[in-house]
């Protein structure tokens, strides 16, 4: 997100702050799709990423206020209140994983390439699905919401230190785990999640 953006996401916070429905429209239209895109992978259920993404947005309404222009960027704020929520939503029930791939199919694409991309994509989910949740959410925002490790820090509540042994614990797990599900090598042990 460049500068101007960041700007208007701060200039639209404050008319929210005012109750200005329209801002809010063009926040929740801004962000939406990526909130909701983390949530999805985070929870690995697209329908517990509908209900919290719209809590998120609820609570930005509700919580404008307490938005701090200058020492956050919104995006931050959004993920980490997105991130609070499934972790709470995660600790009272297990979700079951993945079932379909987020990878659109070609319709033009050869069938058995399409199967092939398919299982890859099943296989992944299956992977990541498996990692501690601090670790998959560390992989899932600075390598898929392309956060900074900073802005991730800020995220999780933990240090950029952490974010970065969290990020390189969770690919090696990940390596191993897609290892493992293509059989290649026995399962590998338990990491130590923190």
């Amino acid at each position: 997100m460049d500068e101007v953006d960041e700007a208007d996401d701060d200039d639209l916070m404050a008319q929210v702050g005012r109750r200005d429905q329209a801002a809010y429209g063009s926040l929740v239209a801004r962000h939406l799709s990526s909130v909701h895109r983390y949530l999805t992978r985070l929870t690995a259920s697209p329908a517990d990423a509908d209900e919290l993404a719209q809590e998120t947005f609820l609570r930005m309404w509700l919580h404008a206020g307490s938005y701090r222009p200058g020492t956050v960027r919104l995006t931050t704020w959004l993920h980490r209140i997105a991130h609070n929520l499934a972790v709470d939503e995660l600790r009272k029930r297990r979700t079951e994983p993945l079932q379909e791939s987020h990878i659109p199919a070609d319709a033009g694409a050869d069938p058995q390439a399409a199967l092939a991309a398919s299982q890859a994509q099943s296989q992944l989910n299956q992977a990541l699905d498996s990692l501690p949740a601090n670790q998959r959410a560390a992989l899932l925002l600075t390598r898929v919401q392309e956060f900074s490790s900073r802005d991730a820090a800020t995220i999780l509540g933990v240090s950029v230190h952490s974010v970065e042994s969290l990020v390189a614990r969770g690919r090696r797990t990940l390596r191993a785990r897609l290892q493992q599900l293509q059989g290649d090598t026995p399962e590998p042990q338990q990491s130590n999640p923190t």
